[in-house]
């Protein structure tokens, strides 16, 4: 099997936009397009990863519509929904296309369109993810965030603060990301004295609601070379469940779709956490960071907040997490989050990742959906 690599990518701005998914997404698009130097009829396979554009917008159909506005036609279309990991799922989804040698030239477009509707209507749409036994008892993700949050503290005698200090420092990442929605530093004492959400998580302890697209261009390593040497290759992908009903997993700080598939993406790129030189994790909600962390290796259970602590996770420090900014800075549009979180990792391996730059030559990305029931952990290496 033929090595599958990354040759474009793109990312519009993230925040409240006026346009709809379809027009993001085709922004997204054609602009991945032109950063491979591929036309769109070069195109064979076009994946779009979306949550919920029936919900939000009333709109279906959207990748048969942007096969149409970017001119893709007649490359086959599918859209990939696996919640808030839609993003991850469909890297795996384009991955999958191209190693099977069904295309040689797959276009993945995330995107979601939420800032139009209220923040009660859209927490009621990501909610619905939920399994319906708890949605019936009124059970959110931020609920079952601060549940988690608050037994993790408890039980590994963590300090509050070390939460704080993943939104301090996402928030300071983002300053650096022009597509990020929230590009201004914060710090530790604003984050503890906003308004509490789900004790003891606060404001500035999530991410928020968001528009925006982002765009990976995947094909065979020796298509790649055609077209450029300066291109990533994806060695290791997985992905994994857990149990859909939280309260039935044996202990809720650990991510059995984190662990599982991030064992099966070390496996298949024949790495280990410690060749990890840049990642992107899902922190949708700051505890989040830790649990990942954990479930795929870079720290002991019960130990990532001491490595948060000691600047490990800095941009300077030993292993940068969330150069991007994160969720929590450049923002979490539903089914561009994964995608996104692709793009950074694809950038920093290339070294078009700017002020945000760092050595890199394995990177990582780790896309939840819901809270831990589905997972896609990812790992990039830059071309030798």
């Amino acid at each position: 099997m033929e090595r599958v690599a990354v040759i474009g990518s793109s990312m519009t701005q993230f925040g409240q936009r006026d346009e709809w998914v379809l027009e993001l997404l085709s922004e997204a698009g054609l602009a991945c397009l032109d950063d491979a130097g591929v036309g769109a009829a070069d195109v064979d396979h076009l994946y779009v990863s979306n949550m919920a554009s029936g919900e939000f917008e009333g709109q279906t159909g959207i990748m048969n519509a942007l096969a149409q506005d970017i001119d893709a036609t007649p490359a086959y279309t599918q859209r990939v929904d696996q919640t808030s990991s839609s993003g991850g799922a469909g890297i795996y989804a384009a991955w999958q296309s191209v190693a099977s040698g069904a295309s040689e030239m797959t276009l993945l477009v995330g995107g979601e369109k939420m800032t139009h509707r209220t923040t009660g209507e859209a927490t009621d749409v990501i909610a619905s993810l939920t399994h319906p036994v708890e949605y019936k008892h009124g059970v959110t993700l931020p609920s079952f965030a601060g549940l988690t949050a608050r037994h993790y503290l408890d039980r590994f005698d963590a300090p509050r603060e070390s939460l704080g200090k993943v939104a301090v420092k996402n928030h300071k990442n983002g300053v650096d990301n022009p597509h990020a929605q929230f590009r201004k530093e914060v710090d530790l004492e604003t984050v503890l004295e906003s308004p509490i959400v789900a004790d003891p998580l606060r404001l500035y302890d999530f991410c928020p609601i968001t528009d925006g697209s982002a765009a990976l261009l995947l094909c065979p390593e020796s298509v790649a070379q055609e077209y450029t040497d300066e291109y990533a290759v994806i060695t290791g992908i997985d992905g994994a469940t857990d149990t859909h009903v939280v309260h039935e997993r044996e202990d809720p700080t650990v991510m059995g779709g984190v662990v599982e598939s991030g064992e099966g993406a070390y496996e298949m790129s024949g790495r280990e956490p410690d060749d990890i030189d840049v990642a992107e994790l899902h922190d949708m909600f700051t505890i989040l960071e830790f649990l990942q962390m954990e479930g795929l290796g870079f720290a002991e259970q019960g130990e990532a907040w001491e490595l948060v602590e000691e600047g490990e996770t800095e941009r300077d420090g030993e292993l940068p997490i969330n150069t991007s900014g994160g969720l929590k800075s450049k923002g979490h549009p539903l089914g561009a989050s994964g995608v996104a979180q692709g793009v950074e990792i694809y950038e920093q391996l290339v070294g078009e990742a700017g002020a945000r730059q760092v050595e890199a030559d394995v990177g990582l990305c780790c896309n939840v959906g819901g809270f831990g029931n589905c997972v896609i952990t990812t790992i990039m290496e830059a071309a030798q």
